[in-house]
C-alpha cells in the first residue's frame, strides 16, 4: 500500500471525536455480541462502540489483555468480566473525547461486574512504550519554543520509553483489537505489528477483527478523508493483512471469522471483516532429534507447519523438543497425535467439543459490517 498525502491521523481524531458525541452509524457495525456481556453497560457505551467483530470471543479466564484502539472501551469492559479477578484489561487509545466516554461510566460498570481490573492509557497503538499522558504532562512544564525545545522533548520521551514503557515487553496473554488497524498511516504499520509482538508473552497471541480488500486500495481513494476515517481508504488487501502477522514474527495464523458477503463495494472493491489469531513463538526452537513424534489426524493428506515441517496425515514424523513444545499448544493440539520417545501417547484424544469456525464474525443477517 503506498503512503496517503493525507493527515491521516487527523481525519481520524476528527471523526472520531464526533463519534464520540453523537453515535454514527456509518462507523458502527451490528455485530452480534453475547447479550450477557453487554447487561453491564449503559446505552450510550453501546451505542457510540465502533467495530467490525467480536475478538473478545477468544480470550479466556485469568488472560491479561490489551485492546489496540478501544475507544469507548465495549470490548474492554467485556473482557474484564471474561477474565475476571486474576486476569487485568488494557485499554489503548490516541483519542481523548473516546477516553473519557470510557472513563466515564468505569466506576459504574465495575461496581456492576464486582471488580476494577479496567486500565485506561493514552498512546499511539504503534509506540505502545510511549505513555502519552505522563509525556503531555512533561511538555506542559518544558514547552517546546525552538529546536533546542524540541530535541529536549524528544530525548525526554525516549527516556519516558526505555524508562517507564507504557506496555512492557512480553506481559500480554492475547492483544485484541477491533476494525482499527486499518486507521493507522501505512508508514507506521511495521512498527505497529512490531510493538504487538514485543509485548506479547511467548505463546502468547493476537486476535484482531478488522477490514479488509479483495485488492489493493488505489491512491486516490486512499487521498479522502471520509473514506479514511471509515475504515475504507486503509484496509489491508486480505492476502497483505495475513502476511504481516507472519512478516513480524507470529504464526499459527488462524482466520477465525471472514464476512462472505462484502460490507461495502467501492470502485469494484470488495471490502469485508475478518478476525485473526495468531499466535507468539514459544522461543523454545530445538532441532534435536528426540525420538518424539507427531501424526496428523487429516482430514488433508499433508500440511506444512509455519517453520516449513510437513505432516503427512497418519504417518509418524519425528519432530524435536521445539516443534513438540508448539504442538502440544493451541490451536495445533486437537489436529495432532503426539507420542514422546518411548511412543507413548503425551495427550488425549481429539475433544468432541471443539466445534467449526463461523463464516462471519457476528455480521447481520444482510451482510451489514464495519
Amino acid at each position: 500500500m503506498n503512503a496517503s498525502q493525507l493527515n491521516i491521523e487527523g481525519a481520524v481524531a476528527e471523526r472520531y471525536s464526533q463519534a464520540s458525541q453523537q453515535a454514527e452509524a456509518a462507523l458502527c457495525c451490528p455485530v452480534d455480541y453475547d447479550a450477557h456481556w453487554l447487561e453491564v453497560l449503559p446505552n450510550e457505551l453501546i451505542e457510540r462502540d465502533y467495530g467490525c467483530g467480536d475478538p473478545s470471543k477468544w480470550v479466556q479466564p485469568g488472560d491479561h489483555v490489551l485492546d489496540l484502539g478501544c475507544g469507548a472501551g465495549k470490548i474492554c469492559y467485556i473482557a474484564s468480566q471474561i477474565v475476571g479477578t486474576d486476569g487485568s484489561v488494557t485499554g489503548v487509545d490516541m483519542n481523548d473525547d473516546m477516553l473519557a466516554l470510557a472513563r466515564q461510566y468505569q466506576t459504574e460498570i465495575t461496581g456492576k461486574i464486582g471488580w476494577d481490573n479496567v486500565t485506561f492509557c493514552k498512546g499511539k497503538i504503534q509506540d505502545l512504550k510511549l505513555d502519552m499522558q505522563q509525556f503531555e504532562q512533561w511538555l506542559q512544564d518544558h514547552p517546546a519554543a525552538d529546536a533546542n525545545g524540541w530535541l529536549e522533548a524528544e530525548q525526554q520521551a525516549e527516556q519516558l520509553r526505555n524508562g517507564q514503557p507504557m506496555i512492557s515487553n512480553n506481559s500480554i496473554d492475547v492483544v485484541v483489537s477491533n476494525c482499527v488497524l486499518n486507521l493507522v498511516n501505512p508508514n507506521d504499520r511495521r512498527q505497529l505489528f512490531a510493538e504487538l509482538f514485543r509485548v506479547l508473552k511467548p505463546g502468547g497471541r493476537a486476535v484482531i477483527s478488522d477490514i479488509v480488500s479483495n485488492q489493493p486500495v488505489p491512491v486516490e481513494l486512499q487521498n479522502d478523508a471520509t473514506l479514511w476515517s471509515g475504515c475504507i481508504s486503509g484496509a489491508f488487501e486480505d492476502r497483505e493483512f495475513i502476511q504481516a502477522f507472519i512478516d513480524t514474527g507470529l504464526g499459527k495464523v488462524e482466520i477465525m471469522a471472514f464476512q462472505s458477503e462484502p460490507w461495502q463495494v467501492v470502485e469494484g472493491i470488495e471490502f469485508r471483516s475478518i478476525t485473526l489469531r495468531a499466535w507468539k513463538p514459544l522461543g523454545t526452537k530445538n532441532d534435536t532429534a528426540t525420538g518424539q513424534s507427531a501424526i496428523y489426524r487429516g482430514p488433508w493428506k499433508k500440511v506444512v507447519d509455519d517453520f516449513d515441517n510437513v505432516l503427512i496425515r497418519g504417518k509418524r514424523m519425528a519432530v524435536s523438543t521445539g516443534q513438540m513444545n508448539e504442538y502440544e499448544q493451541a490451536p495445533y493440539q486437537t489436529d495432532l497425535i503426539l507420542l514422546d520417545g518411548n511412543g507413548q501417547f503425551r495427550q488425549t484424544e481429539r475433544n468432541p467439543e471443539v466445534s467449526e469456525l463461523p463464516i462471519s464474525d457476528g455480521c447481520s443477517p444482510d451482510g451489514n459490517c464495519c
